[in-house]
């Protein structure tokens, strides 16, 4: 079956040539072990230790095509989102790292995507390197974080954005990053497996409290990481808009277990069970194959999670490819025959 990969994330190898010309340490520079491996760098501290796969495009072909898939969608790793940074630093980072991508789509034309990266921080240069990314680049879509230096995604600063976004048709994958509460709960690897969960739970609220999918009706996001725990706690957050809408119901008073049906979310689950559950109440047709490659959290067999489904091939099949391709306004005739 074909397969299109939605959540993958890849860093130009050649980062350290636009880094080297900013004069902050908290921007991500790449120190090279050998030509197999790297260490990222942040703040003069080692971040995260990476493989080839995570710059080098067949290394990453040469991986994906082990597991039948045919098409990964690239993002840059959200931790270049680096919306604290000064404006003209934002931008050029921004234009450096979608230009990485559209050089590496123009050469592997058949397998890969792209998603771009805008700076949030600036609304109007956001949506100028948005415009740059559908209409130049030919991305369908940009990739965001759950916050912006702390602000939620409601904040009126970024509804032109949004606006804009729905106009020219972008798509927009919402990814965890500055998850809060880090610094309370940095032992165990907790920022990530509870933090990003709680974040991307954090951004959906906001867009569904703050009214923006209702303003904004035909933009067609996605949330990472099976939305988080978002699905698993909605009655809670049901309950809690009924009992107290002075504070929920701000915006609209349509209950939020309403709006299952208007984004989409990835299968980055880990568990059968998991995934079953989120069927049940996201629906398959609103579920798209993740991965997060080439991350260790990430699915090590693309797609065998959903195979392994006990539903219709073409329940699979819409799982594995088609949700992609309508979030991301796809011809399928192009992709599925």
């Amino acid at each position: 079956m074909f397969k299109i990969d939605i959540h993958t994330h890849i860093i130009p190898e050649n980062l350290n040539e636009i880094i080297s010309t900013f004069n902050d340490e908290r921007f991500l520079s790449i120190n090279f072990i050998d030509n197999q491996n790297a260490i990222l760098i942040k703040n003069n501290q080692n971040f995260r230790k990476i493989s080839c796969n995570c710059w080098h495009p067949k290394k990453r072909i040469l991986d994906f095509s082990k597991s039948n898939v045919d098409i990964q969608v690239l993002s840059t790793i959200p931790v270049l989102f680096s919306y604290w940074a000064k404006d003209k630093e934002a931008i050029q980072l921004s234009e450096f790292l979608n230009n990485h991508i559209y050089e590496v789509i123009t050469d592997n034309k058949t397998n890969f995507l792209g998603l771009g990266t805008i700076p949030m921080q600036n609304t109007n240069l956001a949506i100028k390197e948005m415009d740059r990314c559908i209409n130049k680049l030919n991305f369908p879509g940009v990739q965001i974080g759950t916050n912006i230096n702390g602000q939620n995604l409601d904040e009126d600063k970024f509804l032109p954005i949004f606006e804009h976004a729905e106009k020219i048709g972008c798509s927009i994958f919402v990814h965890p990053w500055d998850m809060m509460g880090t610094s309370e709960i940095g032992k165990y690897w907790l920022p990530w497996l509870v933090g990003m969960p709680a974040e991307t739970t954090r951004a959906i609220c906001s867009l569904i409290f703050g009214g923006i999918l209702e303003k904004y009706p035909n933009l067609k996001f996605a949330f990472s990481h099976g939305g988080g725990s978002f699905p698993f706690t909605l009655g809670r957050i049901n309950h809690g808009f009924k009992v107290r809408p002075d504070l929920c119901a701000v915006n609209n008073n349509i209950l939020p277990s309403e709006y299952i049906g208007k984004f989409y979310i990835d299968s980055l689950v880990h568990d059968k069970k998991t995934l079953e559950f989120l069927i049940t109440i996201i629906g398959y047709e609103k579920i798209a194959l993740g991965t997060d490659y080439p991350f260790p959290l990430g699915e090590k067999m693309p797609g065998k999670l959903i195979e392994n489904l006990n539903i219709s091939k073409n329940k699979k099949q819409r799982m594995l490819a088609g949700t992609a391709i309508e979030w991301l306004g796809l011809n399928e005739q192009d992709y599925i025959n």
